[in-house]
This record gives structure tokens, C-alpha cells and sequence, in this order.
């Protein structure tokens, strides 16, 4: 098994992206902290692991709250006496709106859950790694729209700075054996479309320019796979890289 007796974090695990790494993970025996706001759904994802070669603990909290980084890192030492890797998925979707129309509560919400969030965790996390003494290995979920302009300012900008913070954590902490890598998803099939805000006519006007261009709707464990590359010894010679998973609608 790939990930044998890793210790593992991962964020935004009740849906989608999040869910599918850590069942992955989890069957490929790791020991999972999985995060989100819905206990419930951490719950029914539990059951669903029972009988996996991994193990997997809820811990329910809300990422734009640093508080929520503290209690998850500190559960997986006091759980299973170490932290291995972070997995940063939760993020949350806007509404396609440009800068003109952006609202202040917009800005504020994209940026706490999809950027200030992962860093919270990040500085929890590499706190810890250092404490321990062995290295670690970080794991970002950032997005296609980091580079290109597939969604509003506020998302854009929230995960391009998070792409950003990536790159950073990688070069300061390499020589004490941390690593730090991102995933940049296109367009996979998750529930964002379902809860997000309705679009923005000007700005979906503009992105949806792009959608002419985009192939075939990738699927969360086409995610799940590359962040057990990452998450795996398999990748121990990459730092501070995106690998894009976009079905290669970034290359038009």
C-alpha cells in the first residue's frame, strides 16, 4: 500500500474532491483527520471506510477559522502520534463577478476559505514538522483559475495567491526536508454547481468564453490520483510545482 501508516489531514473531506482523496487514501492504508463543515456527511464517510486497510477521524470546523487548523493538526498527533501531509481541499466557488461588481463580503468569504484557510493550516502544519524533526509533505488544491480566467476576481485571485503561497513554503522549508505541491483542477463534477451563487451576468458573460474550450468534465478521483502521487514517497523529487488535471483544456 502506498500510504501505509501516513498520518494524514485533509480538508474539505464531506463532497466531492475532498471526499475522494481521503477514500483513496484511506484505501491505500493511511490514517486520516478528514475535515468539513458537515459532521454528518464526516459521519456517513466513516461508515462507508469501515472495513478500508486505512483508518479515518472526523474532525468537523470550519477552515476560514484558524482555530479549525489548530484542532485538526493537534487531533492527528494526539490520534496518531504524528502528522505526515496535509491535504488542502476546501475551497468554496464565486459568482463569476469582475472587480467593478465585487462586494466587500465576496472578497472577504473567497479569501478566509481559499486562501487564509490553507495558510493557517500550512503554519500549523509546518510548526509541527519541524517539531518532529523528519520532513513533511504538504499538498495544495488550487485551480486552473489561479492562471486563467475561468471564474470571478475574488476566486481567481484567492487561489492564484494560494498557488503563490505554495511555491513560497516549498523554497523556504526545502532544506529542512519539507515539501509543499499543488493540484490545479479544471472543470471536475462536484457539487459547486449546485450550491454556488448564481452567476454574474457581465462576468459570466466574459469566462464563459472558455467553456467552448473545455473538454470532457473530469471526476474527483481523477483528483484523488494525483494527490496520492503527491501524498506518496513516489513524489519525493517534486517541490513547489503545480500538476495541472484539467483534461488539457488549459492547453487551448
Amino acid at each position: 500500500m502506498r500510504l501505509e501508516n501516513k498520518v494524514i489531514v485533509v480538508t474539505g473531506a464531506s463532497a466531492g474532491m475532498g471526499e475522494a482523496i481521503v477514500t483513496r487514501f484511506v484505501q491505500e492504508g493511511a490514517k486520516v483527520v478528514a475535515v468539513a463543515r458537515r459532521k454528518e456527511r464526516l459521519e456517513a464517510l466513516i461508515a462507508s471506510l469501515k472495513d478500508a486497510p486505512g483508518a479515518v477521524v472526523a474532525c468537523p470546523g470550519d477552515m476560514a477559522d484558524p482555530a479549525t487548523s489548530e484542532k485538526m493538526v493537534d487531533m492527528a498527533v494526539q490520534t496518531f502520534g504524528r502528522l505526515d501531509v496535509l491535504v488542502n481541499c476546501a475551497g468554496i466557488m464565486d459568482d463569476n463577478t469582475a472587480v467593478g461588481d465585487m462586494s466587500d463580503e465576496m472578497l472577504d468569504r473567497l479569501l478566509r476559505v481559499n486562501t487564509c484557510g490553507p495558510i493557517y493550516a500550512m503554519r500549523k502544519a509546518v510548526r509541527v514538522f519541524l517539531a518532529q524533526g523528519e520532513g513533511g509533505n504538504i499538498v495544495n488544491v488550487t485551480s486552473v483559475g489561479a492562471f486563467h480566467q475561468t471564474a470571478g476576481v475574488a476566486y481567481c485571485a484567492s487561489k492564484g495567491a494560494l498557488a503563490s503561497a505554495t511555491k513560497n513554503t516549498a523554497f523556504m522549508y526545502m532544506e529542512e526536508g519539507i515539501r509543499c505541491n499543488a493540484i490545479a483542477p479544471g472543470g471536475v463534477v462536484t457539487e459547486i454547481p449546485m450550491v454556488m451563487p448564481t452567476p454574474n451576468e457581465f462576468g459570466f458573460g466574459r469566462t464563459s468564453t472558455l467553456l467552448t474550450h473545455s473538454p470532457e468534465l473530469g471526476m474527483p478521483e481523477d483528483i484523488a490520483e494525483a494527490a496520492l502521487f503527491l501524498a506518496s514517497d513516489e513524489s519525493k523529487f517534486v517541490n513547489g510545482t503545480t500538476i495541472t488535471c484539467d483534461g488539457g483544456w488549459t492547453c487551448f
